[in-house]
């Protein structure tokens, strides 16, 4: 599957794109909100949204409201330091959100089979 990183922090996105390499997916990563949006032009074949909830200018959760809004559907799994649980009570749209820590090789897995299965039953 090919999957988006979205990750103001480059040493955080390696991680996340390693994680997912492992897994044998292929990665793109964008750096802020809007470059993913533009990854997401240029690449019609990405399958899925992995983003970081703090970046400077347009945050992960309202780059995946402005998604919403523009009718992408794609799943989309929200990185946070902060708790997954709250973020969740505030977007319950969100397909999956993972605390992003050094866990993410065996919570990953988890949240992108947990954010395909939201996305199916949602449409």
């Amino acid at each position: 599957m090919q999957i988006l990183v979205v990750d103001d922090d480059p040493l955080a996105a390696e991680m996340v794109g390693a994680v997912l390499q492992e897994l044998g997916h292929h990665v793109l990563l964008a750096e802020n909100a809007m470059e993913a949006i533009s990854q997401l032009n240029e690449h019609p074949s990405i399958e899925m949204v992995i983003s970081d909830m703090n970046m400077p200018l347009i945050s992960g959760i309202d780059l995946f409201r402005e998604l919403r809004e523009q009718g992408n559907a794609l799943p989309f799994i929200l990185l946070t330091g902060d708790d997954p649980d709250k973020l969740r009570t505030i977007e319950p749209r969100l397909g999956a959100c993972v605390l992003k820590d050094f866990h993410l090789d065996s919570t990953l897995p988890a949240a992108m089979t947990q954010a395909r299965t939201a996305t199916t039953t949602s449409e």
